[in-house]
């Protein structure tokens, strides 16, 4: 399917677009500097599965790279014994998701999703219904009625649309019939329809449809060939090899819609391929220009994917289409294309084309790769001055908080509860969503900073380490500190209105430096922190990075920031204060 937001050329800014992140690589985000002012008309679809359903999900999870780690002669052996070992598996993963072994209906899952992507700067998500007449409705309607609420709470979702079969035959009628009777027809989830040109897109043909069906909707049959570009004038691209083509010219050398691909299952003979393909795919660290990387590491650097970018952002269309975001599974096969033991669109980490975060491994790396090249291609709003030096008492009374700038916002309801089966027999419970932060302030005078976080509800009583944490980059330099945190404040249990101040002696180790005054009342936290005791000289220009987090365990694991409480901005996003 494809699920789709609409252009948001004259919406309001994005609450992300002045977040900072620098990733495990050491790769900083794009600033407005360099990405410039948004630019109207530029759309980012994302490739989306809602496949993780049915019978499929009471088997496994089987773990392909594990596998193959420890049996390498297994790859292309059908018959090797740790296949049956792994026992009968229909979807087997490529590797674990940071977010766990998930079904298609884990609303904690698909509300996680709806903030990265709104925060990637993602405008549609397209979901796969290209296998026969399966459109995985048990997922959908799950996913719109979390999308719906996240919208309500004010967090940009994705819009959707639906990406159907690759040619107009009778599974091809089938599938739209059941698409445009469970959701069009009756105006289901209309808050996240996505039209394209004055309708609703749907990835299909219109050939054999009938009447209202045909007229409904905007059509862009899918292009399944990853070489060939467009057969027709209507077509549009899934996925290609580099260099990819333009879709639908609207005007000599200018195109509706070009692809984006993290890897290809495509060799250079054929396409598709088997992603274990003996000759070898074009996987995470395969180039165009350079061929396949075989340093053990490349697959982490998303080399495929920014030469796919790269291409597409000379292109310049109104619409790129990223594949992809969650696929995970594929089947495995005695033999397909000419590969025995075929595992056809995902196998490991190095052949396969997920964008979302991973457990271990290169973990995030890819998501703020996306983040990167969608701010290089769409720009982002100017960075909102900060307002004058204020002396704030810290009193718990907040008057003067009302005049302080930039406010840096949060999504609201981001501290949901899970309690839901995985695949097989895994089990995932999370109830460590407790404070709420959706406001968050800086301000400053000769002396010291002052820091004001909000929460959409009362803030709780301190309770344990971990309460109400700030985190300060003081230097803005990953290379120092913990993941480049210089200084944490709160992170140990308060004693009544002091709160420890640590600094990070290399990594994860904390030393306690001072105390600092803090108050709560009702839904506010303020804070008052001496510059002397973060390394700062009176008056001194500020420029530094810091978020918030309540309730997330001392693992010294960053990725945690994406499991547990509530932490603003989210993952290894940042606030940016500069006050020059």
């Amino acid at each position: 399917m494809l699920w789709s937001l609409c252009v948001c050329s004259g919406s309001a800014p994005s609450i992300s677009d002045a977040w900072v992140a620098t990733d495990a690589l050491g790769r900083k985000l794009p600033s407005h500097a360099e990405a410039g002012d948004p630019r109207p008309g530029r759309t980012v679809a994302m490739f989306y599965w809602t496949w993780h359903v049915d019978g499929k999900t009471d088997l496994g999870p089987a773990n392909v790279n594990e596998i193959i780690t420890r049996h390498p002669d297994a790859i292309n052996d059908f018959n090797h014994p740790v296949w049956k070992e792994v026992g009968h598996i229909v979807g087997y993963h490529w590797n674990e998701p940071l977010l766990g072994y998930y079904r298609g209906t884990d609303a904690w899952v698909y509300r996680k999703h709806a903030e990265m992507l709104a925060d990637a700067g993602v405008d549609v998500v397209v979901f796969d219904c290209t296998n026969g007449t399966f459109t995985w409705k048990e997922a959908y309607d799950v996913l719109g009625e979390v999308w719906s609420k996240a919208r309500r709470d004010g967090v940009r979702t994705p819009q959707f649309a639906f990406l159907c079969p690759f040619a107009p035959h009778d599974d091809s009628r089938v599938n739209i019939t059941k698409i445009y009777e469970d959701i069009y027809k009756p105006g289901r989830f209309k808050d996240l329809w996505f039209y394209w040109k004055g309708k609703p897109l749907l990835m299909g043909y219109p050939d054999n449809l009938p009447e209202p069906i045909r007229s409904f909707f905007t059509f862009r049959p899918g292009q399944p060939d990853y070489r060939r570009g467009p057969s027709r004038p209507d077509h549009w691209g899934w996925l290609e090899v580099c260099p990819q083509h333009g879709y639908v010219e609207t005007t000599p050398g200018k195109f509706e819609q070009v692809t984006v691909g993290v890897a290809q299952n495509a060799t250079d003979v054929l396409a598709p391929a088997a992603m274990n393909d003996p000759k070898g795919s074009y996987g995470r660290s395969y180039t165009k220009a350079h061929g396949l990387n075989a340093d053990p590491e490349a697959a982490g650097r998303g080399l495929n994917f920014q030469e796919q970018w790269d291409y597409a952002l000379k292109i310049d269309p109104e619409l790129i289409f990223v594949t992809g975001w969650n696929e995970w599974i594929a089947g495995r096969y005695k033999e397909w294309q000419g590969t025995e033991n075929a595992f056809p669109d995902e196998f490991n980490n190095e052949y396969s084309r997920d964008i979302e975060p991973m457990k271990g491994g290169f973990a995030d790396n890819y998501y703020y790769q996306l983040v990167a090249n969608v701010r290089r291609y769409k720009g982002v709003q100017a960075p909102a001055p900060p307002s004058p030096p204020l002396a704030i008492d810290i009193d718990g009374r907040f008057e003067s908080w009302a005049e302080v700038q930039p406010e840096f916002r949060h999504h609201k309801g981001s501290t949901m509860h899970r309690k839901h089966r995985g695949y097989g027999k895994t089990f995932y419970e999370n109830d460590s969503g407790r404070n709420d932060f959706i406001v968050a302030k800086v301000t400053r005078d000769a002396e010291n900073l002052y820091f004001y976080v909000e929460t959409a509800g009362p803030v709780t009583e301190p309770a344990g380490d971990g309460w109400m944490t700030l985190w300060v980059d003081i230097d803005r330099n990953k290379s120092t500190g913990w993941e480049g945190y210089d200084f944490a404040v709160n992170h140990k249990r308060p004693d009544g209105n002091e709160a420890a101040l640590e600094r990070s002696e290399r990594g994860w180790n904390w030393s306690e430096i001072g105390q600092v005054a803090f108050r709560v009342q009702g839904s506010r936290l303020e804070m008052r922190v001496p510059r002397t005791l973060v390394g700062l000289e009176a008056n001194a220009p500020l420029d530094f990075e810091f978020k918030w987090t309540d309730n997330v365990p001392a693992s010294g694991d960053i990725l945690d920031f994406y499991l547990y409480g509530d932490v603003a901005p989210s993952g290894r996003f940042n606030y940016r204060y500069h006050a020059p």
